[in-house]
């Protein structure tokens, strides 16, 4: 459930009363816990990395490139798990360094509460889309994109691709998709084009 957290300033000059709104969006579960996502673009292909923090610790998917960018943003947060949607090179160039500084190995569900594991090939034979069941929001790398679908000649098939659509679009439409690449969507708003998409993959 999406809620606005406001930090609001009274600021007084000249006795005019002016408003200043620092708007934050949140992620709330049934605990009365947060996710905050931070979302960088790295690397020469521009993929996104996304950086979901709570109040201690957080969660690093895809750790693109430019490695110092991810330890400054992470900060003090103790990092709980590091998960790889799939294992092309621009989604994991700076992957080796994270394991090292943070004594992890990618893909550890265990520490994880609240995930679903989805495996979405047809991109890749090793992709993954993780969902995020209570904040209802997916992270599906190279998979789903705003109003397209990802490749499926750089190590996937159309036949994975379409079993994967198939199953993707039994989950609820107000899922949030955070993509590899590009802007986030909704899951309901690609539905829309599923039938174009799997015409497309059976007829090439």
């Amino acid at each position: 459930m999406y809620l606005p957290f406001f930090i609001t300033s009274l600021l007084y000059s000249n006795y005019n009363i002016i408003f200043i709104y620092l708007k934050y969006i949140l992620l709330y579960n049934n605990k009365g816990d947060y996710m905050k996502i931070e979302t960088l673009v790295l690397g020469e292909l521009q993929t996104n990395c996304y950086i979901l923090k709570s109040k201690n610790d957080c969660i690093i998917i895809d750790p693109a490139d430019e490695y110092n960018k991810i330890i400054e943003c992470v900060g003090d947060l103790s990092v709980k798990a590091i998960l790889i949607t799939h294992n092309h090179f621009d989604h994991i160039q700076a992957l080796s360094e994270l394991k090292k500084r943070y004594n992890l190995i990618e893909n550890n569900y265990l520490d994880v509460d609240n995930l679903e594991v989805i495996n979405t090939k047809g991109h890749t034979d090793d992709s993954k889309t993780f969902y995020f069941r209570e904040d209802k929001i997916m992270f599906c790398g190279d998979f789903l994109f705003k109003d397209t679908f990802g490749r499926t000649d750089l190590g996937g098939n159309n036949e994975d691709m379409i079993k994967s659509l198939e199953l993707i679009n039994r989950y609820d439409d107000d899922i949030t998709l955070y993509p590899g690449h590009g802007s986030k969507t909704t899951l309901g708003l690609e539905k829309k084009h599923f039938k174009e998409y799997i015409s497309c993959l059976k007829n090439s």
